[in-house]
């Protein structure tokens, strides 16, 4: 049995109402816990999806700490780093962009994508209109804290 601990949940998505969701019980398989999580997290409101980018630096930056939510994030991130100093200020300037566009940082599941594949991202949802980000937002919280349950539970399923 999978039994979460809040504290645990909320390095994974930084959202106290999903984070009681799914500490309200034991789950007898990773499986069922991530359909739980999912399910919590499925809608998040706008102020739920402000509550989790609280705790995301911007890609390309590294959370300050070592609480486990700063060590995802630098684990995550590792794999999109790049020496390129001219994909970096691009990035940098997409950040500025998005931050201008949404007033709020972008967030993008960076676990497994190059920073190329970010640059990419980001430019096509500056395209998005507020509601269609907002969900695309969502779903990378959603896909993000699937990733990091995993990281977190996977061996005691």
């Amino acid at each position: 049995m999978i039994e979460p601990r809040r504290e645990d949940l909320l390095a994974c998505l930084n959202v106290a109402r999903w984070a009681e969701s799914v500490a309200s019980r034991a789950y007898p398989s990773l499986l069922e816990l991530e359909r739980a999580a999912v399910s919590a997290g499925t809608p998040l409101t706008p102020g739920e999806i402000e509550e989790a980018l609280e705790a995301h630096p911007r890609i390309g930056e590294h959370r300050q700490g070592d609480d486990a939510e700063a060590r995802f994030s630098r684990d995550e991130q590792s794999a999109s780093a790049s020496g390129d100093a001219a994909l970096a200020a691009r990035l940098a300037a997409l950040n500025a962009a998005y931050e201008e566009r949404f007033g709020r940082v972008f967030l993008i599941r960076a676990a497994g994508r190059s920073r190329e594949e970010i640059v990419g991202e980001i430019e096509r949802r500056l395209e998005n209109d507020e509601v269609a980000e907002l969900a695309e937002v969502a779903d990378q919280l959603r896909g993000i804290a699937l990733l990091r349950l995993r990281a977190t539970y996977g061996e005691a399923a």
